[in-house]
């Protein structure tokens, strides 16, 4: 079986992802911390992302690398600048040249649908987008980072998943979909700006793995959404969770405040991917439990 490589195994979309991956790949994990799982067809490798590695410990016949791995420092703003700067678009660019130098055949990058900004309509990837700094200095080292891989594609194949919202069972306590569902657990006062906040559709991440699985397969270089079925109000997704827990949740309104949505136009994910399955009620059955 050929080789992959995989950054950010152990995280939410990762840990979800190897053991399909194993089916057809001999799969090496990049993990910070020491990993004993003996799992056919995965050869963990202990490296933090964050020191100086040298790639040469890599294997050098790689057909394809999946770039998960983002810093956990990435709300922390200007503490840990360099350090979220090092991991989303430093190391990026140290493995897009490893892949070159290795013959790697396609390169699948974790990017962010926050690279779009804020606004009323749905996003499409042909929006040309704007490099400022208004959406934060995460959204910032994403872009960058889809426009280093940009230049790879005489290289190899670069696809750029661009994720809205990916949420599902053990994520981290400080992901949106967690922090809701303890909100409403704990009977927090919940801040919504105008009648009904933000609309997003967040995709469950059983169809986040779909989509990078099927991403392997596609011929060519493309950027591509990656987001859920239905568009929900951050008001009816508390609601939602309020009905699965039993508690109503409590809201404050923000009238003054227009909410800036963040809603993906998904036909290119339908048309080349996946048609994403899993609805929000189904998926937040299994973390309120």
């Amino acid at each position: 079986m050929p080789n992959i490589l995989v950054t950010g195994a152990t995280g939410l979309i990762g840990s979800n992802l190897l053991e399909p991956l194993a089916e057809i790949f001999n799969v090496h994990a990049i993990s910070r911390s020491e990993i004993n799982d003996e799992i056919a067809n995965i050869k963990w490798h202990h490296i933090d992302l964050k020191d100086d590695f040298d790639v040469k410990l890599l294997p050098s016949d790689i057909e394809a690398i999946i770039y998960l791995a983002q810093s956990e420092d990435f709300r922390d703003f200007p503490t840990k600048a360099l350090d979220i700067f090092e991991i989303n678009t430093v190391l990026l660019l140290k493995l897009l040249d490893y892949g070159r130098e290795v013959g790697v055949k396609k390169f699948i990058y974790a990017s962010t649908g926050g690279v779009y900004g804020n606004r009323q309509n749905s996003f499409s990837e042909q929006e040309e987008l704007l490099a400022t700094g208004e959406n934060g200095f995460y959204v910032t080292s994403k872009l960058c980072s889809e426009v280093l891989a940009d230049n790879y594609r005489q290289f190899m194949d670069i696809v750029i998943l661009r994720l809205f919202f990916v949420y599902g069972k053990m994520q981290k306590s400080s992901m949106l979909i967690p922090r809701l569902i303890t909100n409403v657990r704990e009977n927090n006062l919940i801040s919504l700006q105008g009648s009904n906040g933000i609309f997003m559709n967040p995709i469950h991440v059983s169809d986040a793995v779909s989509s990078v699985l099927a991403a392997l397969k596609l011929k060519g270089s493309h950027k591509i959404n990656v987001a859920g079925p239905e568009v929900l109000s951050l008001k009816a997704i508390c609601e939602l969770i309020g009905n699965k827990v039993g508690i109503q949740p409590i809201f404050e309104h923000d009238m003054q405040s227009l909410p800036r949505h963040l809603v993906a136009d998904t036909t290119n994910m339908t048309r080349l991917l996946v048609i994403p399955r899993r609805s929000m009620s189904e998926g937040l059955d299994e973390m309120v439990k």
